[in-house]
């Protein structure tokens, strides 16, 4: 009988499992599942496994692995649990973002504040988060009660991203009192934030 063949390059795992799992329930003839890497491999080969199939491996160009699957009759029917056949994600660059003015740019002071509001509620749509943002100098004044980015902030902060305002800078500016998100910080923090960043990313 001629295998059917299930292309799941580029799929992240549980997906090519799942896939597996579907074309195993659907037919009953052999089946040819192409993956693009090792823990794919490795994970559609135990799952069918598992339910009696025969596997058979064989490594193709450009790293892609070719799984020769006869289906069988499994000793037990096994409760599926697609979190096992999760791939750990690999923890991304470490970024900070740095707010250091209340205005984007040169020209027009309104439209750089505008602009820059609109930059942070940007962030959250670019991938990845960063870990921290720090605000100093006039760059304070958009975690206070005249910034029209709080929503954007709060949303950034319950994902993760810690938030930091220069404690000095906001005393300058007389907004320590006016702070509506986020933590009062130091230098210290700022620069220990900044210097243990793998990327530091800044509008200015």
């Amino acid at each position: 009988m001629q295998e059917t063949t299930l292309d799941c390059c580029g799929l992240a795992c549980p997906q090519p499992v799942i896939k597996t799992k579907e074309a195993l329930e659907g037919g009953d003839g052999p089946l040819l599942v192409i993956v693009d890497n090792e823990a794919s491999r490795d994970n559609v080969t135990r799952f069918a496994r598992s339910r009696g199939c025969k596997v058979s491996v064989q490594d193709t160009d450009a790293g892609r692995f070719a799984l020769h699957i006869v289906p069988g009759t499994p000793v037990q029917e096994e409760k599926f649990d697609a979190a096992e056949y999760a791939c750990p994600v690999p923890a991304g660059p470490k970024m900070v973002y740095v707010i250091s003015a209340d205005s984007m740019g040169r020209g027009s002071d309104e439209l750089g504040w505008a602009l820059l509001q609109t930059y942070i509620q940007t962030i959250e749509q670019v991938d990845p988060l960063p870990s921290k943002i720090l605000f100093y100098n006039s760059g304070v004044k958009l975690v206070t009660a005249q910034s029209g980015a709080l929503d954007a902030l709060r949303s950034l902060q319950e994902k993760g991203v810690e938030i930091l305002a220069c404690g000095t800078c906001l005393d300058f500016f007389k907004l320590k009192s006016e702070i509506q998100i986020g933590q009062i910080s130091n230098m210290y923090d700022i620069m220990s934030a900044m210097s243990e960043a793998d990327k530091v990313v800044s509008p200015f």
